[in-house]
């Protein structure tokens, strides 16, 4: 069996230095080739354009006169001085618009009304909350969303006063169908105005882009909501919302936290069985086993981790929007040397950067393998992955709740629609559990 070394792999993903540095350098002469010319600031002083109409028009600053020449003229202005001309008037705008803020800005100081109403929207922006909790689901998995919302997922204003009064966040995380607009994102909308608790993510839907949807989910969550902790938990799953919020609490002054049930499975390297991974051989001889990772039926990671996942998700998208306005630039008449320099390392950062959090076939496995290196406290809490009954009922019972319950042979609760209300019956915590819970003792507004 042929086993590829870790060199090799590394070599077909990684631009050399020398080839990175030539080609910068040959990007450079390109530009000076092309344009015949430095690029050089010109005089402020009567600089032409050329105007919509096809007229000259001439500015001089000394004197703020604008002259316009409808005939033709052999100094035309080069597309870098324009940009400087544009670039002028759009900070000469902000400078106005900086203006007015200021005095609108005092203005509403010194109207106490107006000031109340400005004060309690940033309080509401400032919100610090507990812990987000993300339900993983699916178009086809409606059913199972009901049957959470009848269970252990508090609905209407009762999930209000949970954000309000516990900070506590619950939303089923779903992305986009392939065809936009479709019937599918059309019923998730519809579901969405009768409940109101959907995220939804800039990603395509897909068993095989659970990675990348758990990447998505965390940075969003944490740019739309500062919180403590974000979870993410699969649909078919029961949870017990107040034994989970005490066992995060245990750790919230810890800085970087990754609570689960940890384990090693096998790495399955045989095609066609469920949870093959089609990069075994990086794990070693075959019949290895994964590095320690929390089980994917529900795990958490603090502010920290959840920040780290963002801002690499992050760079990946502003390089690729820096990437389309350079080419934009570059297609229209008012492009200069400068932007076709730019080409070159934008492309290669990206090269280089594509992949900077890598997806496993398993999205536990992938969100396991992005923090290795870092250093970061792995916790096993038993407590999340309780069975169906009677192993948690026995548990309850012996006064040891858990906070999530579900089969290990089905990877969730089987039959969940039919089973969940069972399970929420018998290993449910008290109905008052909740909301007398002392875990968001220490809630506070950031300031």
């Amino acid at each position: 069996m042929f086993v590829k070394s870790r060199g090799e792999h590394a070599s077909k993903h990684v631009l050399p230095k020398n080839l990175a540095l030539l080609l910068c350098f040959a990007s450079f002469c390109a530009g000076m080739f092309f344009s015949n010319r430095t690029w050089m600031v010109p005089d402020a002083k009567g600089i032409p354009w050329t105007s919509r109409t096809g007229g000259k028009q001439f500015v001089d600053y000394d004197r703020n006169i604008v002259v316009k020449n409808e005939g033709n003229s052999s100094g035309d202005i080069s597309g870098s001085q324009h940009s400087i001309l544009t670039m002028d008037k759009a900070i000469s705008d902000l400078e106005i618009k900086l203006m007015a803020s200021r005095a609108e800005h005092e203005t509403i100081q010194k109207d106490p009304t107006m000031s109340e109403g400005v004060k309690n929207i940033e309080s509401i922006l400032k919100r610090k909350y507990f812990m987000v909790i993300g339900i993983n689901t699916a178009f086809s998995s409606r059913k199972r969303r009901d049957s959470v919302r009848a269970t252990w997922m508090p609905q209407a204003e009762k999930r209000k006063k949970l954000e309000e009064e516990k900070g506590i966040i619950i939303r089923f995380v779903i992305g986009h169908s392939s065809t936009s607009g479709g019937i599918l994102d059309k019923a998730i909308e519809a579901e969405e105005k009768v409940h109101g608790d959907f995220l939804r993510l800039q990603h395509v839907e897909g068993y095989l882009e659970l990675s990348a949807k758990t990447k998505t989910y965390f940075a969003t969550a944490v740019s739309l909501w500062d919180a403590e902790f974000y979870v993410k938990v699969d649909d078919d799953i029961h949870v017990n919302l107040a034994t989970l919020g005490v066992a995060l609490a245990r750790h919230r002054k810890k800085p970087r936290v990754y609570i689960g049930c940890m384990k090693s499975g096998p790495v399955l390297a045989r095609k066609g069985v469920k949870y093959h991974e089609p990069e075994y051989w990086k794990f070693g001889e075959v019949g290895n086993k994964y590095f320690r990772h929390a089980t994917g039926q529900l795990y958490a990671i603090s502010k920290d981790l959840a920040t780290y996942i963002f801002i690499n998700q992050k760079l990946v998208q502003l390089l690729n929007e820096a990437l389309v306005l350079v080419v934009r630039c570059m297609c229209s008449n008012r492009s200069s040397n400068f932007i076709y320099l730019l080409v070159p390392p934008v492309i290669i950062v990206m090269l280089c950067l594509r992949n900077v959090l890598h997806k496993y076939a398993n999205e536990d496995v992938s969100l396991g393998a992005w923090f290795i290196g870092l250093d970061v406290e792995h916790v096993d809490d038993r407590r999340l992955c309780c069975g169906t009954p009677p192993d948690c009922e026995w548990k309850a019972q012996a006064g040891n709740i858990c906070a999530a319950s579900f089969d290990w042979r089905c990877s969730g609760i089987c039959r969940s629609v039919e089973r969940i209300v069972e399970v929420h019956e018998r290993c449910g915590e008290d109905k008052n559990a909740l909301w007398s819970a002392n875990f968001v003792q220490t809630m506070r507004t950031s300031s």
